[in-house]
């Protein structure tokens, strides 16, 4: 497989994101997440303008006038229409009133488990992780969790984790080769990027997934969503991921 270039990839899988966002949805990410907090403002550019954007910095449809790298960065309150606490956002997951958060995971399994806490066996871990920063409570609560990373191969998706940090209502994951969709509570392959083959996935995929070559191929950014996306992020904050 020949990968594209990574700002390919990262148009590619922000507008994958930015389209499973819907006009009036809460959406809501946390730290370290430049990809969804370019995705959600990009949504609200061209198909939700009316999705309310709450950020882990607290403001409510701030208009920031430079993205910063840090997505807790006091840059995202500019202009916000009101301001929202991290236990705010944690009531709202808890009573049904979250509709979308964002989140990720150094391992994430078949079902869309994710694991954020340990390499290893608990007691003597290869590598503590930073832990689940809340999205045990998150995303089983949120009526919907999106997940993303910006790898895709067997270390990342594997059959087994070594600890569930989080499970729960996980819709879509988007990867630099396709997008998951869980049903029946698997992670199908709903479609795959261009440049990845079925056999590209199933190499990459450490849990058994079907892909065949009439699994439909993602939709290509359009000349608007690209446009959209160059004013939103003119800076390239979005690549820092990678």
């Amino acid at each position: 497989m020949t990968l594209p270039d990574t700002a390919t990839i990262r148009d590619t899988m922000v507008v994958a994101l930015a389209r499973l966002l819907h006009n009036d949805e809460r959406i809501f990410h946390g730290v370290a997440s430049p990809i969804p907090m370019v995705a959600t403002l990009l949504a609200k550019a061209v198909q939700a303008p009316h999705v309310v954007y709450l950020s882990i910095a607290g403001g409510v449809d701030a208009e920031p006038v430079e993205l910063p790298v840090s997505t807790v960065d006091p840059r995202l309150l500019a202009n916000a229409r009101s301001m929202v606490t991290l236990t705010d956002l944690f009531d709202l997951a808890a009573s049904g009133r979250l509709d979308v958060a964002f989140l990720s995971g150094v391992q994430i399994d078949g079902q869309g488990r994710i694991n954020m806490s340990v390499i290893g066996p608990f007691d003597h871990p290869k590598v503590r992780l930073p832990g689940g920063a809340g999205s045990a409570a998150i995303l089983p609560r949120a009526k919907r969790t999106v997940l993303w990373r910006t790898r895709h191969d067997r270390r990342v998706f594997v059959e087994d984790l070594d600890f569930v940090t989080a499970a729960g209502n996980v819709s879509h994951v988007v990867t630099p080769l396709c997008v998951f969709q869980r049903q029946d509570d698997r992670l199908v392959v709903a479609s795959r990027h261009t440049w990845a083959s079925p056999e590209d996935i199933r190499e990459a995929t450490g849990f058994a997934v079907d892909v065949f070559e009439r699994t439909p191929i993602t939709q290509e950014p359009t000349a608007q969503e690209l446009q959209a996306l160059r004013t939103v992020d003119p800076g390239d904050v979005s690549l820092t991921e990678f």
